[in-house]
């Protein structure tokens, strides 16, 4: 007989038969017929039944080395006599799991009940002893049975409903769906039971997307009886391959369980078994599918764990929808399929893939393919994924790319990529974990961390599917997992191969039963060897024996120290099934000796020959640093980096590439996934921002150290070829020319286009003749008369355009035009349509008048405008009246909006066409925008200066007057210094008044404007006579005090002067110094400034100056008040003229001079205040001593004026009564709060306003509610305070308060962070 049930059926309670084969299906009856047959005895013989698992303990010829024994299910009495089939319910212990036992002992029980069983199948005795039952008596107990359940379902449901709300419980899995795998074609039935109430509603999932049975009933087939339900997947194939889950719903909450389905293909059979390519569709002759791709992906960055989609848009023409073309996806030019990890969506005209939780195996180029019937589309960027944050700081990255390499019964070897961010210390190593599909428990499979990428894994169930993950450890901490590698089963590699339909991989342990036959013991193993030697462990290879008998083999190896013949047994007890093992604990640097034996139930065999000496470490070095590493120019966001390889570098895995900013010393990854070229572009740069890379290499052995860093290179895109011109237009026509004008290529290359190149051809019924060349030279305006053409002929103009880097591609072929004279009366079309100066709600608008005139000339231009998406009949004029001048500021735009514009020019005939509309424009405000900043220095020079942060190598500043450009202004000198540039006025005078513009080239349109209006001239001119001719102000005038003795004391004193300041003291246009007629003082804090005289006499009459300097600020100061007296005298005699300053002389003269004061002021004014209407002006002149008088007839404060300054007035009375008794937060509270569990947090904090405000409570954007554990108070309309008793880490999280009267609204914010305390030395952690 030949079978047996799954193991993993074994362990459940609702087993299927659709696993079994032909031949255990009847074995399996007829122990059920015995069964039934001996039912009537079983009462009698309770105590006779047992397990034949413990049978013929007395057997005299047992092996203590037996062949791992299966476990069996038939129940037997005490005669070994079969009476039925057992069912066990699993109970998840280790001995059932294994199959195995942990003694001697209980392996000698097994296997004498092996033996025995196999001794009972050989003979006929028991078909004697069997009594059969009538198939009408076995049909009516099945009946009654049946009958039985089903009246005990129908009475628990019954009490179910009497007391339904007490049982109500949400869906519990009794028994979760087992995961399997099989070979192809196969079928598989996952099961589970689940309970719960009401009774749950059941749905199947394959990698997340619901299972449809209706749908696809050939393929799924779902069931559901007494709690127990299943999915059936028929003709599993390989892309059959996934996780399902099971979810289960009712009105008490959801649960689900997953389980995995591995579709295993057979060697050599997979062409035969594969689906064959589907192909494209195929149409009638001579219909071309052209595809574009638009909207396409770029380069993109991603973190750990986040979702991150991209795609293109498609259109293929003709659009037939019932051809479809065919959507392909590459990673690194692998072909991708949909799993958890990857979706792909196709919606009929855009292709979507979605990477789920990203890892770091996820970057690479992604490649989209768009197949036809005419070919296929391409177009590929690359992703990027990043390290996420680290649980600790300081921890390495996850590693990566973790997959499980020559699996077999028990032993598999594990194999990871190391992370390129070590985290700022070495990684001491890595821990691999591992867990049984379909479980949740992750096992470790190793104690202490290994640095090689590669460790052995032992220990593992035969038959039975796992998944590995590997950890990283550095000093500070440990990193996140990798992601899992796919599952593997644990199992010989020949049954992987094993061809035909009788013996199919499926997860089942199959049992093949054999005549009974002497044993032979086992031969030597052969072709032992060494495949991997490290300071952690050696891994060892052989074959199986020619000799080995009927029975399987298991192995025992042995090992000795080089030098010496004591051989020393490794697996003590447990023999080893795979033809693999790993032998861990080694002396690092011995040398070692190995061999091993095979062994079976008839005992141990002799020993393989042994190894050659071994000595334990690292076999495999770590690759040398990479040599010279050279970065070139790519776009403005990347650099291409290549670098000399590794030299004599084995088993290598790729290059990390490393980059910083020059100077920083800080370094970043650019890749997180190893490259395996020696060129690499490394993406997400700084414009014009300098870098230096390195590279290391890396295999399984660890990673290289650094390459040398490179030179420094500045980020900027490298010059290429322009990209062709476009919108080819026609601006004018006579009999044998025509003036075309066309677009500024999109991309002009990096550099500055120094020209463009025509070409026409002639165009003769429709079909198209040669190109020539119209101009030799290149032409720098985008406008050009092609000559030499020929009357009514038909021609197509292609342009192209030049930079340093070379001639660009051709533009497409234009349309047809006829070369015939325009008579018409209106102009032609203006052209060059340029857009500066963007804001949020405004912009300026550029054009250059039309080539043909009509038959007058241009006098006025109109301006259209229509939003972007707009209809052609929404375009609406901007002016009414026509302009004369060749651009215009068009305000009033909505923010955010897309418009386009075109311009229309008239003559006295009327309006001509219009002009190409311009490309779509946003009105946004970009960030980093500036103004033209008006300034005026120390020297009193005036000058416009403007500043644009993003400049490249290549920007220059282009200043223009009424938007023409100044190449040598006669009136202005231009300055340019890095960023900044200004336009210095050399003697403004109302011929400098205009409007002055600046556009930085090689940008994103940097540009702005300033407006000089003779209003605003007069007013810098005045600023500009005060810088350069400054005045000290003073606090006093020079005074004059009569001391005792005679002394006199001059003085004033200054507001501010510096410590450069200077004073001179003057006598009648005479310097005076210090001595012992005058003393001097000069207080430069004080700004007091003093002279004192000693006696003053007749030769002392005259005046008195102080004359101070502080820079280039100057003041004067007389003692000039009081009589003056003008004495004239010759030989003749003298003559004195008197004139008085005191008393109504100085009055009369003060009058004069407050006169031309009022004169000088400005019309009076109206502004409305807070505390009432307020009417005031400005004078040229002032003196301290004015006194002012007001009168009603200067301004008119009546009617319509006096209401709306009133509103104002009441406006601006309201708002600050509603500033001042708003509610508000008055302080009280910290910005964070870090305290301890277990303690009491109390807060108080001082609330304000009229009327009392509200006071909320919020904990992570939620109000709170008070309560015992969180206790809110506010009390007296003034304090509110915020209680947390027995505080624990729950708590911790942000906190508001939100306080608001009918004036407004406030909130204060704080943190919360609760701390466990360490636990104190000697307690159990």
């Amino acid at each position: 007989m030949s079978g047996s049930i799954p193991f993993y059926q074994k362990h459940h309670r609702h087993y299927d038969r659709g696993y079994r084969s032909r031949e255990t299906e009847s074995a399996i009856s007829q122990y059920q017929q015995s069964s039934n047959t001996y039912s009537s005895h079983s009462s009698k013989s309770t105590k006779g039944i047992r397990a034949a698992t413990y049978t013929a303990l007395d057997e005299p010829r047992l092996s203590p080395l037996p062949k791992r024994v299966k476990p069996t299910y038939m129940a037997m009495d005490k005669e070994n006599q079969i009476i039925g089939y057992v069912v066990p319910i699993f109970r998840g212990s280790h001995e059932f799991q294994s199959g195995l036992s942990d003694t001697e002992e209980a392996r000698a029980k097994e296997s004498a009940g092996y033996l025995a069983r196999r001794d009972l199948f050989a003979s006929g005795v028991e078909s004697e002893r069997i009594e059969h039952k009538s198939h009408r008596t076995v049909m009516r107990e099945s009946a009654e049975r049946i009958s039985l359940s089903k009246r005990i379902y129908e009475n628990e449901e019954y009490h179910k409903h009497l007391n339904e709300d007490s049982l109500m419980h949400t869906p519990e899995f009794v028994i979760k769906p087992r995961s399997h795998t099989v070979w192809e074609k196969q079928c598989v039935r996952l099961h589970c039971t689940i309970s719960g109430c009401p009774e749950p509603r059941v749905v199947w999932y394959k990698n997340n997307v619901s299972i449809d049975p209706m749908a696809t009933p050939e393929k799924y087939k779902v069931e559901s009886s007494y709690s127990v339900h299943s999915l059936e997947i028929n003709k599993c194939d390989f892309d059959d391959t996934a996780q399902y889950r099971v979810s289960a719903m009712n009105s008490k909450g959801e649960t689900s369980a997953f389980a995995s389905v591995v579709v295993k293909r057979f060697k050599g059979e997979i062409d035969e078994f594969l689906p064959s390519p589907r192909l494209p569709p195929c149409l009638e002759y001579g219909v071309t599918f052209e595809t574009h791709l638009v909207e396409k992906f770029g380069v993109s960055f991603g973190r750990e764990g986040e979702t991150l989609s991209f795609g293109c848009s498609v259109i293929i023409y003709p659009s037939l929808q019932r051809f479809q073309p065919e959507i392909e996806w590459y990673r690194d030019d692998k072909l991708l399929v949909p799993s958890k990890w990857v979706q792909m969506h196709w919606s009929g005209d855009r292709a979507t893939l979605t990477l789920s939780h990203l890892n770091k195996e996820d970057e690479g180029l992604y490649t989209l393919r768009v197949i036809t019937k005419s070919g296929f589309e391409t177009h590929s960027a690359y992703v990027f994924v990043r390290d996420a944050d680290a649980e600790v700081a300081g921890a390495p990255g996850a590693p990566l790319d973790v997959h499980s390499l020559d699996a077999n019964k028990d032993y598999v070897i594990v194999t990871w990529k190391q992370p390129a961010v070590d985290g700022g210390s070495p990684i001491l190593g890595y821990f691999v974990d591992r867990c049984e599909v379909g479980m949740t428990h992750w096992a470790q499979c190793n104690d202490t961390p290994v640095k090689f990428a590669r460790f052995p894994v032992t220990g593992l169930v035969e038959g039975r599917s796992y998944v590995f993950r590997v950890r990283a450890v550095n000093k500070a901490g440990m990193s996140h997992s990798s992601r899992v590698s796919e599952p593997v089963a644990a199992m010989d590699p020949a049954d992987r191969t094993r061809k035909g339909p009788f013996a199919p991989w499926t997860g089942q342990i199959i049992v093949t039963e054999e005549e009974p036959v002497e044993g032979v013991v086992p031969g030597r193993p052969c072709d032992l060897s060494v495949i991997e030697a490290t300071k952690n462990y050696v891994v060892l290879s052989w074959k199986p024996p020619g000799e080995k008998g009927h029975e399987g083999v298991m192995y025992y190896v042995e090992k000795c120290v080089s030098g010496t013949d004591s051989w020393q047994r490794v697996n003590t007890e447990i023999p080893v099934k795979s033809p693999r093992f790993a032998l861990f604990d080694l002396a690092e640097g011995k040398s070692y000796r190995f061999r091993v034996r095979c062994c079976n139930s008839a005992g141990v065999g002799e020993p393989s020959e042994p190894t050659e000496a071994t000595t334990v470490g690292d076999k495999l070095d770590i690759p040398s640093a990479p040599g010279r590493v050279v970065p070139t120019r790519n776009t403005d966001t990347s650099v291409v980096v290549s670098w000399e390889a590794s030299r004599d570098a084995k088993e290598l895995v790729g290059y990390y590439i490393e980059s910083s900013i020059t100077g920083s010393n800080t370094w970043e990854p650019c890749n997180n996934k190893p490259v395996k070229g020696t060129r690499f572009i490394c993406h997400g740069l700084t414009t014009d921002e300098s870098y230096v890379f390195r590279v290391r290499a890396v295999n399984a052995a660890g990673i290289s150290e650094f390459s040398q860093e490179s030179e420094a290179i500045k980020v900027k895109a490298a010059i290429a070829s322009p990209t062709p011109p476009y919108g080819i237009t026609v601006l004018e026509c006579v009999r044998d020319s025509m003036v075309l004008a066309w677009k500024q290529p999109t991309f002009i290359g990096g550099a500055d286009i120094t020209g463009y190149f025509v070409d026409y051809r002639e165009v003769i019924g429709g079909v198209p003749g040669k190109w020539h060349e119209a101009n030799i030279k290149s032409v720098s305006e985008r406008a050009y008369r092609v000559s030499e053409l020929k009357e009514n002929m038909l021609y197509q103009f292609q342009v192209r355009a030049a930079n340093m880097a070379g001639v660009g591609i051709p533009s497409l072929p234009s349309e047809t035009f006829k070369c015939e004279e325009w008579t018409i009366a209106v102009p032609g079309p203006p052209h060059d349509l340029q857009v500066q100066e963007v804001r949020k709600d405004s912009l300026v608008l550029l054009w250059k008048p039309p080539v043909y005139q009509g038959r007058d000339p241009v006098n006025g231009y109109y301006i259209d405008i229509k939003e972007a998406e707009a209809d052609f009949e929404m375009w609406r004029g901007v002016n009414e009246k026509a302009t004369d001048k060749t651009f215009m500021k068009i305000k009033d735009l909505k923010m955010g909006e897309s418009y386009v514009f075109r311009v229309r020019a008239q003559n006295k005939a009327g309006v001509g066409k219009a002009s190409d509309s311009t490309e779509p424009v946003e009105a946004v405000t970009k960030p980093g925008t500036a103004e033209i900043v008006v300034n005026v220095d120390d020297d009193g020079v005036i000058s416009l200066n403007f500043e644009c942060s993003n400049l490249t190598a290549d920007s220059k500043f282009v200043w223009s007057k009424n938007y023409v450009e100044m190449t040598e202004p006669e009136r202005m000198t231009l300055e340019t210094k890095g960023s900044k540039s200004k336009a210095i006025f050399k003697t403004p005078s109302e011929e400098d008044l205009g409007i002055y513009s600046c556009f930085v080239t090689h940008t994103d349109g940097a540009s702005a404007s300033y407006t000089l209006s003779e209003e605003t001239l007069k007013e810098l001119l005045k600023i500009s006579h005060d810088h350069k001719f400054p005045i000290i102000p003073l606090k006093t005038e020079l005074a004059v005090e009569l001391l005792e003795k005679g002394r006199v004391r001059f003085w004033l004193q200054a507001e501010k002067i510096s410590a450069n300041g200077k004073v001179e003291y003057v006598f009648n246009d005479n310097v005076v110094h210090q001595g012992e007629k005058y003393k001097m003082n000069f207080d430069k804090n004080t700004g007091i400034i003093e002279m004192f005289m000693e006696s003053l006499g007749k030769e002392d009459e005259g005046t008195f100056t102080f004359q101070l300097q502080d820079g280039k600020a100057t003041t004067i100061s007389k003692k000039d008040a009081g009589i003056y007296e003008v004495v004239l005298k010759d030989d003749r005699g003298k003559d004195t003229s008197t004139l008085n300053l005191t008393d109504q002389g100085f009055k009369d003269l003060m009058n004069q001079v407050f006169s031309v004061i009022a004169n000088s002021s400005t019309p009076l004014k109206i502004q409305s205040t807070e505390e009432g209407i307020r009417l005031y002006t400005f004078v040229s002149y002032y003196n301290d001593e004015l006194h002012v008088t007001w009168h009603h007839k200067t301004v008119e404060l009546a009617g319509q004026a006096f209401d709306d300054a009133f509103a104002e007035f009441q406006r601006l009375k309201a708002a600050a009564i509603a500033e001042r008794n708003r509610a508000r937060v008055a302080g009280g509270l910290p910005d964070v709060v870090t305290i301890q569990e277990g303690k009491c947090l109390n807060l108080t904090c001082n609330i304000w306003g009229e009327p009392v405000p509200e006071v909320t409570w919020l904990k992570n954007e939620r109000e709170m509610v008070s309560n015992d554990h969180y206790i809110l108070k506010f009390e007296s309309g003034k304090f509110a305070s915020f209680t947390i008793t027995s505080i624990n880490t729950s708590d911790s999280g942000k906190y508001s308060i939100l306080v608001k009267n009918k004036y407004g609204t406030e909130s204060g914010d704080f943190t919360v962070s609760v701390f466990i305390p360490d636990e104190e030395p000697g307690k159990k952690k």
